[in-house]
């Protein structure tokens, strides 16, 4: 990408839930647009940290750690990152728009994972899609 990208723009050409557009690259990483709504699945990144990146909205964040489960609030304008090995499911009861940044090629349901919903996109990010 040798230009700006209104994320906007990019917004405007997808409605589809849990179905990231990757916006951009940094190095070997995808820097992802996705819009949340709902819940995902629990699942698990093995060998990655997750960052979060709330836009618009509102998420919570379903965790599976040794001292239990809990679930973390992350609203517009913060971030929150999910350790490797770690279970986790996102969700956001009012919508939210969210950026995520993860190695190139990492899974939307993780390397192990619940029972995936129809309603949940199982892909390594989506190119070329965007308006």
């Amino acid at each position: 990408m040798n230009q700006p990208l209104d994320l906007q723009t990019v917004l405007d050409g997808f409605d589809a839930v849990w179905s990231p557009r990757i916006v951009a690259n940094i190095n070997d990483y995808d820097v992802r647009l996705a819009r949340f709504s709902g819940e995902h699945v629990w699942h698990v990144h093995e060998n990655t940290d997750e960052f979060f990146l709330v836009l618009d909205g509102k998420i919570q964040i379903g965790l599976r750690e040794p001292a239990g489960e809990r679930v973390v609030t992350v609203g517009r304008g913060s971030v929150f990152v999910v350790p490797r090995g770690t279970f986790h499911k996102p969700s956001s009861r009012e919508g939210a728009v969210v950026l995520l940044v993860e190695p190139e090629g990492t899974l939307s349901v993780g390397d192990e994972h619940d029972e995936v919903p129809g309603h949940v996109d199982v892909t390594v990010g989506h190119r070329g899609e965007i308006a």
